[in-house]
């Protein structure tokens, strides 16, 4: 609907809601009277009941949340009711309008005035509670950012979480600038980690939603460890080839790991070593 027409809307409302008044404010009068209230609060009652009616309905209106949205609706059937049974009451009491019944005296039956005055004299007080509860709901209101709804999808659907392949950032391993090594194990170990693809790089933790996306990262992880000490192992060799063998803080730190890391890798490579070393076995020479 465009803007004239909500326009016209809103103003046929506020003509029936005033018709409406107009219509109960002589029943919503006389009952005042009868139950005590002099010209002027008389006269004032029918806003008190019909006036709070309509501040719910903007209430109503308003207010986005589900709660108090309810709870301007409760309150809104609430006073409508009550307007209802007063309005009832002078209809069926005409001599209400002629101030020719006795004070205090809605019904010939005692329980059942007693309920209407009860609820003729209540009806004030109760506007002064909810009328204060319904505007501090309004005043304190933050309606929330609009949404566009996403093609076929409600907007009042929530919207999916967007599906993240790579985690959430951890605190990285900082690096510490290596000590000057031989240029050529130093121009080796860069020249792998600049055109190995697979060369480490500060990978993320998921903050994973469940038990399948957690098993992957870590498998994700462990294979880039692996990668990385192979890498380190590679270069050491080559570095002990040469006859300059890297220190094992020197190789932590190529990799932007820790010296006892790096001596770890030195003894697996060495390790290597020994196994393929061949097994010389001594011979006896009176056996022969």
């Amino acid at each position: 609907m465009n803007r004239s027409g909500k326009t016209l809307l809103v103003l046929a409302l506020v003509a029936v809601v005033a018709m409406a008044f107009r219509v109960s404010w002589n029943a919503l009068r006389d009952v005042a009277r009868v139950v005590g209230a002099d010209a002027t609060a008389a006269t004032l009652y029918p806003f008190v009941v019909d006036g709070l009616m309509a501040l719910a309905l903007v209430a109503t209106l308003v207010l986005t949340d589900a709660r108090a949205k309810r709870f301007a609706l409760r309150v809104l059937a609430a006073y409508t009711l009550a307007s209802l049974v007063l309005n009832y009451v002078h209809g069926l009491v005409p001599e209400l309008h002629g101030h020719t019944v006795d004070w205090g005296q809605l019904a010939d039956w005692d329980p059942a005035n007693w309920a209407l005055v009860l609820l003729a004299t209540s009806l004030p007080v109760g506007s002064i509670y909810f009328g204060s509860d319904l505007v501090a709901k309004v005043l304190h209101h933050r309606p929330g950012p609009a949404r566009e709804p996403v093609d076929g999808q409600r907007a009042d659907t929530p919207a999916p979480l967007p599906h993240t392949s790579l985690p959430d950032a951890v605190d990285e391993v900082p690096q510490v600038p290596a000590p000057p090594v031989p240029a050529l194990v130093n121009g080796r170990a860069d020249a792998v980690q600049a055109t190995d693809p697979h060369t480490p790089h500060p990978v993320r933790t998921p903050d994973a939603e469940n038990a399948v996306d957690a098993l992957r990262q870590a498998q994700f992880e462990e294979a880039e460890l692996e990668r990385m000490r192979q890498d380190a192992r590679r270069v050491y060799a080559e570095s002990a080839q040469a006859g300059r063998p890297l220190s094992a803080r020197a190789l932590g730190e190529a990799f932007g790991m820790s010296e006892s890391w790096g001596r770890k890798q030195i003894l697996a490579v060495r390790d290597e070593e020994e196994q393929a070393r061949p097994l010389l076995r001594a011979v006896d020479s009176a056996a022969v």
